[in-house]
């Protein structure tokens, strides 16, 4: 049976536009003020004939080829060079960008649903243009006048793609010990020298030109992460020189073995500061930032991929006389896949949401909000929903069988490469560490106010509506057991270092919980207003079980921040 894709539109339209009312929002917004869901749509159905008709068909081949280094310049899979020039003249690298820098000027929301699609159907293609946004946020908010002159609206266009280089052998969390060093010149340029590892991207024959954003010490750097500096290194000189930097090899990978995962050499490489000097990591963060909703975006792709296919699968397998689908073992697992790729997507969607709102909202006070907003969700949809995406995947491949092990049938690639999503761009344990002591703790808990006061709303509304009030209890429930966990963190916190330390990961996952219970509620209030009722009942009854069924495992977790008290024991030594 083929593993195919067919893009989830009805449902990216639902959230999007009845869940979300988005479409409301950017009417505030000068910007958007004349985008409609008639546009929204048509961009969203070409994006999934992009993803499907293009991207997907090449997802095994590049997997099963992967990539090489031939006379030091490194070769994509076969067929990925046209798919990405289809890419670009198709506009899409551009449609989240300034119209000032060759732009289509879309919110970032349109672009996660495009993100979703692309990283469903081919993951390892859809890293190389995954950090362009990132880069061009970068560049834009921190580079000279003639940096962006000279690099941004390609950068934008994508005619000129973009790695991020941080991690040496000795600094992959703690970037505060990294060596990589650059020395001024007298012309105002640097020369880098240094090693770095896993950079995605970092060479390849999709595009002449790549810029990298290297991390690096100036000579007069102090230690620690406050002596770090940004800088971008072209693989082309402004002169049209090759610049001084290799490609020293490439990882044999798990998964995603379509993108190429470079190790680099710098060898006194031509370099221009970006930003101030030894304020390297606040520029670098909004590159990370982005690329943390769009990984998260990458585990939604992977559960949606999953998802469909196993579906797909169980209602044309027929054991003991039935479909597969029929048998109560399986029917559970598929509806627990359904249920929670409808919720993350709402997360995930709410997320972009609320960056929009905080970059073109006419209110200072809701781009404040927004901006806060979007802090909380960041670390929770590149942790959760990778961490999901990976589970998916497993479960999916459980419902295939033995057939799900062969590589055939397609799910066990979507396994391999679903895994990388929870280790790359901050691996959630800190994400889990972001969430509680930057977002939640380093504020006293103003910023979690404001979320708790958003889903506080949504359970009023849904207990004015009788068939609803079991979600409005379940919400209100969530709520009380995220503030009571967080007094209890904030209380032990005050005379224990390690406390938050300690139950980071059960507080993320309490949290995901409690927003799992606003997007069921707020999905099934929606759902009242849809006009095709037949579709509706299907979705309100899977909501209600993702209420009856998934909701409780919120329980060990809470149970868990709440005994934050108990130091941890060493761990025994290997034997």
């Amino acid at each position: 049976m083929p593993y195919l894709y067919r893009a989830p539109l009805r449902e990216m339209r639902f959230v999007i536009e009845r869940v979300l009312h988005a479409p409301a929002l950017w009417a505030q917004c000068e910007a958007w003020v004349d985008l409609d869901m008639g546009t929204v749509g048509a961009v969203l159905e070409e994006a999934a004939r992009f993803a499907s008709e293009v991207l997907q068909p090449i997802n095994a081949a590049g997997d099963a080829q992967g990539c090489r280094l031939q006379d030091g310049s490194v070769r994509t899979p076969d067929a990925f060079p046209a798919a990405y020039k289809a890419f670009v003249e198709g506009g899409w690298p551009a449609l989240p960008c300034s119209p000032d820098w060759g732009g289509q000027g879309l919110p970032m929301l349109v672009d996660a649903a495009v993100r979703e699609m692309l990283s469903a159907c081919n993951h390892g293609w859809n890293m190389y243009p995954d950090l362009l946004h990132g880069a061009y946020e970068t560049l834009k908010a921190h580079g000279t006048d003639e940096l962006k002159s000279r690099y941004l609206e390609d950068v934008a266009t994508g005619r000129t793609l973009a790695a991020m280089a941080l991690t040496e052998p000795q600094a992959g969390s703690d970037l505060g010990v990294l060596t990589t060093k650059a020395q001024p010149q007298p012309d105002g340029t640097l020369r880098v020298s240094g090693s770095k590892i896993f950079i995605s991207g970092a060479d390849h024959d999709l595009t002449e030109q790549i810029v990298h954003f290297v991390l690096c010490r100036l000579p007069d750097a102090s230690p620690g992460t406050k002596g770090i500096t940004l800088v971008i290194v072209p693989k082309w000189l402004p002169d049209g020189r090759r610049n001084t930097w290799a490609v020293t090899g490439i990882e044999h990978k798990m998964g995603i073995h379509g993108s190429a995962t470079c190790a680099v050499s710098y060898d006194g490489a031509t370099s221009w500061i970006v930003g101030q000097p030894h304020c390297g990591l606040a520029a670098m963060f909004l590159m990370m930032n982005s690329a943390r909703l769009h990984v998260g975006l990458q585990g939604l792709g992977h559960q949606q991929m999953a998802t469909q296919n196993a579906l797909r699968h169980a209602a044309e397998r027929v054991q003991m006389k039935q479909p597969i689908q029929r048998h109560p073992a399986m029917r559970q697992l598929l509806l627990r896949l359904q249920v929670l790729t409808q919720a993350q997507r709402v997360l995930a969607y709410r997320a972009a949401l609320a960056i929009d709102v905080a970059a073109a909202h006419p209110d200072a006070g809701e781009r404040e909000a927004a901006q806060k907003i979007a802090g909380l969700l960041t670390p929770l949809v590149k942790a959760w929903l990778t961490q999901q995406g990976f589970a998916a995947a497993s479960d999916a491949l459980q419902v295939f069988g033995g057939y799900g092990y062969t590589r055939e049938y397609g799910v066990e690639q979507t396994l391999r490469d679903s895994r990388i999503a929870m280790v790359y761009e901050g691996t959630n344990e800190i994400q889990a560490i972001d969430l509680l002591q930057r977002k939640v703790l380093a504020d006293g808990g103003a910023a979690l106010a404001l979320l708790l006061a958003e889903l506080e709303a949504e359970a009023t509304r849904c207990a004015e509506v009788p068939a609803l009030q079991d979600y409005a209890d379940a919400l209100r429930g969530q709520i009380a057991q995220s503030r009571s966990a967080t007094a209890a963190v904030q209380a032990q916190a005050a005379s224990d270092a390690e406390a938050a330390l300690r139950v980071a990961d059960d507080y993320l996952m309490g949290t995901a919980h409690l927003l799992l219970a606003w997007a069921l509620a707020a999905s099934a209030r929606a759902a009242l207003d849809e006009p095709d009722r037949a579709w509706a009942h299907t979705k309100t009854e899977q909501l209600r079980h993702g209420l009856q069924a998934l909701l409780p495992d919120a329980a060990p977790h809470w149970l868990r921040v709440h005994a934050v008290a108990r130091p941890l024991p060493q761990v025994s030594p290997a034997t």
